[in-house]
């Protein structure tokens, strides 16, 4: 059963309002989702899951590497703004503690963003399981609580977003969860992303300094001080 049915219907409030105003603006441009898929090596043929995946930047970058697209959003705003764009792919209005897919369905799954969000995160970790097939290759980024923005921001002045169950965690709790819900981390890289937006936005969509999203996140960047963690996983 979905837990904390009034807190869900809060969070769902929020992103719906949030894609309404805001739309795709809300969200990083198309071309810094090519990361994920790169990380993931996403062979054409093969079948992704992107929970919580919004209006689809992702699924709109894994179109073309010609995978067999789905994605759920607890955002009925978002799943609309989704079909829309990919009326090719499966995408339903859903919670993440109940994912409508049968086991074993999934060669790669991603979670952009947003399991921090979760509300009870146990449960989510364990449908992502279910649904991975065996030799299922699975990506996460999530926030990282000891980035100074964060602490200030968000703890000391307690600007945080409660309608959007907004969150964090340290490196090192966030590989602690994944591991004790049955996944084997096997890389953890920083999102460069943030510190590459000013460009972007200075180049109006272009690059105004070179960076390929399409590569792996760059080496120099350090872990410690990263916005958000992505960690690239599989089943233990």
């Amino acid at each position: 059963m979905v837990t904390n049915l009034i807190e869900q219907q809060s969070v769902r409030e929020w992103f719906n309002k949030t894609y309404q105003n805001r739309g795709l603006s809300y969200l990083r441009p198309q071309e810094a989702y090519y990361v994920f898929l790169e990380i993931l090596k996403a062979k054409a043929g093969a079948s992704i899951l992107d929970v919580a995946c919004g209006p689809g930047q992702l699924l709109k970058v894994a179109k073309e590497y010609k995978l067999d697209l789905h994605g759920v959003d607890i955002s009925d705003i978002g799943i609309q703004m989704a079909k829309e764009a990919l009326p090719e792919a499966d995408l339903r209005v859903a919670n993440a503690e109940q994912l409508p897919f049968a086991n074993n369905s999934f060669d790669y799954i991603t979670c952009i963003g947003s399991l921090e969000r979760m509300l009870h995160l146990p449960k989510v970790l364990q449908e992502i399981r279910r649904v991975s097939k065996a030799d299922a290759e699975i990506c996460f980024m999530v926030r990282n609580s000891n980035r100074a923005s964060w602490k200030l921001v968000k703890e000391q002045l307690g600007i945080i977003n409660k309608k959007g169950h907004q969150g964090a965690n340290t490196l090192e709790k966030w590989q602690q969860t994944f591991e004790d819900a049955g996944f084997r981390v096997n890389n953890v890289l920083p999102d460069i992303w943030p510190s590459r937006r000013w460009a972007h936005w200075l180049s109006l969509g272009g690059k105004l300094f070179p960076v390929d999203y399409k590569k792996k996140e760059e080496a120099d960047d350090s872990i410690e001080f990263a916005y958000e963690f992505i960690f690239h996983l599989s089943l233990s």
